[in-house]
């Protein structure tokens, strides 16, 4: 596999496929490059698409200490490499990576298409405040399971009976091995799903940001995602009829339409 290396000196491994407009695919928590390997060749055919591994995650390196701003600086990197904007792709906890990446490399991100960032702008259902440190105690302890099952039923809200059907899943096992990223999108997380208003000195985003909601997802998806577009000058709001937050994964053909339209209005 092809790879760059981030300003750390991590080496970050990526796939490249296809030809024209250049969409980099953010990956979402839990997961490597494969969880997207769908979407990224129904775009393929259409755009050239950068997939890479984030840090701690396939065959990338995890040099240590980890902070956020370490994985702005991997996009960086790879931006480096490809030499021309790019439309970022992402969709659930990515996307406030890829937020984050727009943010500081300013005109190097020609748009973003984000797919129901987590964002929790309203009372009912905050993320635990110690959700962070409680899995890092698990993670110590080498209860990789048990923080997966935690970060499902606490932060994503999963009901408890489906978490059996869950593990018997061979998915559990990918998530299992990548547990020690969930401390890291915590870290990305931080004030953005605490039930309080988005903090308007985060992101600053000025160019066209396309925001996507599931019509069947619950309502703090779309109260999230409405506050985001407030917030930033060029974004727009669309919902998907008949979905939820896995369409991002089950409904791969819909969502790489949608990302090729994104990437058209970003190179207006």
């Amino acid at each position: 596999m092809p790879t760059v290396t981030s300003a750390d000196g991590t080496t970050i491994a990526y796939e490249r496929t296809g030809s024209g407009p250049v969409v980099v695919l953010v990956g979402t928590a839990l997961d490597d490059r494969h969880g997207l390997d769908a979407i990224a060749g129904l775009l393929a055919s259409r755009c050239t698409v950068v997939n890479y591994d984030r840090r701690g995650r396939g065959e990338s390196g995890d040099t240590q200490p980890y902070t956020p701003a370490r994985e702005v600086e991997d996009i960086a990197a790879l931006l480096d490499e490809l030499g021309e904007p790019v439309t970022l792709a992402s969709g659930s906890g990515g996307c406030l990576l890829a937020l984050d990446a727009a943010t500081a490399l300013g005109e190097r991100v020609a748009g973003l298409f984000l797919y129901e960032p987590p964002l929790i702008v309203g009372p009912g259902r905050p993320v635990p405040t110690d959700f962070r440190e409680h899995v890092e105690g698990l993670l110590r302890e080498d209860r990789r399971s048990e923080a997966v099952e935690y970060f499902f039923t606490q932060v994503v809200g999963v009901p408890t009976e489906y978490v059996g059907p869950m593990q018997a899943d061979p998915s559990w096992e990918t998530m299992c091995r990548y547990a020690h990223t969930l401390p890291y999108d915590a870290q990305i997380a931080a004030g953005t799903q605490d039930g309080k208003p988005l903090p308007t000195d985060r992101w600053n985003v000025a160019r066209p940001v396309e925001v996507v909601v599931g019509e069947n997802s619950p309502a703090f998806f779309h109260e999230g995602a409405q506050a985001l577009v407030d917030l930033l000058p060029q974004a727009t709001l669309r919902v998907l009829p008949g979905h939820d937050h896995g369409a991002f994964w089950t409904a791969s053909d819909v969502l790489a339409d949608l990302v090729v339209d994104a990437v058209a209005v970003a190179r207006r």
